[in-house]
């Protein structure tokens, strides 16, 4: 077994899996601490390198391409802190972190892992159900449909079409950009239909706009990690959306939403003729209602 612990978290190698554990000091972000323990099997493992400084070093890991959900949905825009396959290493356990990663390259190279990407993911990502509470509203993931319940703050066209419920079946893409608190991020999941949506995240009821506190916005990681891990993986994808054959497991509607659909467009003729929607969102909205049944 080779371990190594530190403030910021522990790793430990035991030839065939590496377990990250975040720490609980309150400087580990709460992204980390919330993600929880991450089993890494070695074959999903590209190669991992310990980074000397000054003060302090870095242990890093790379994983395989198309290995983990987590890294496909948040394409590498993690803020550093937040990246489980990162451990911040005191100056006086250099030593012990060269050890760690000095075993791990052993069994990557005794074990011949290759380095090419994978055609199916390796991690598992977060369990479900999963809920987190944004700036724009909440998004929840039960593992078969998508939910997003708006907030008082969200944008009006985005309150007048209700909430947005989105079957797994039903989506293509899960697409994610950290708010950063300086610039605002979002996620959004796209389906067939609006593939080629050209909404802001901010009018965009498929989309969370994230422009509130960042160490909470990133939360959102975990939803989009866990809708990623369950939709088809990478390698199976090719050509444009609207070549794609429909995905299997579509939940068909039922018979109480063509009830619903009426009274969600008599409550936006409403708020059109009442002047709360302008001409251009009463129609905007309305589509967006219709492709949502």
């Amino acid at each position: 077994m080779a371990e190594i612990i530190q403030r910021d978290g522990t790793w430990a190698f035991d030839g065939t899996t590496v377990r990250i554990t975040p720490g609980l000091h309150r400087s580990v972000p709460l992204f980390r601490q919330t993600y929880g323990e991450v089993a890494v099997p070695l074959e999903a493992i590209a190669g991992v390198v310990f980074e000397p400084e000054r003060k302090r070093g870095r242990l890093r890991m790379r994983l395989r391409e198309g290995a983990d959900p987590l890294l496909q949905a948040t394409g590498g825009r993690l803020p550093d802190p937040a990246d489980p396959y990162r451990l911040v290493v005191d100056v006086d356990r250099a030593g012990v972190a060269e050890y760690v990663a000095e075993e791990i390259r052993q069994a990557l190279m005794l074990e011949q892992i290759p380095k090419e990407p994978t055609k199916a993911y390796l991690l598992p990502g977060p369990p479900v159900p999963v809920s987190v509470r944004s700036s724009d509203g909440t998004a929840s993931f039960d593992g078969t449909q998508v939910r997003l319940d708006w907030a008082d703050t969200s944008d009006r066209v985005k309150r007048a079409t209700g909430p947005r419920i989105i079957a797994l079946g039903d989506l293509v893409q899960v697409e994610w950009l950290p708010n950063s608190g300086y610039e605002d991020g979002f996620l959004r999941f796209v389906t067939r239909e609006t593939a080629f949506s050209k909404l802001p995240p901010e009018k965009d009821p498929y989309a969370l706009d994230l422009w509130g506190s960042a160490r909470r916005d990133l939360l959102t990681a975990l939803v989009a990690t866990a809708v990623t891990a369950r939709l088809p993986h990478p390698s199976t994808r090719g050509g444009d959306f609207a070549d794609r054959p429909r995905p299997t497991g579509a939940v068909p509607p039922p018979a109480d939403h063509h009830d619903v659909l009426l009274r969600r467009l008599r409550e936006l003729g409403e708020l059109h003729r009442e002047g709360v929607l302008t001409d251009e969102e009463f129609a905007m909205t309305k589509a967006a209602v219709l492709r949502g049944f």
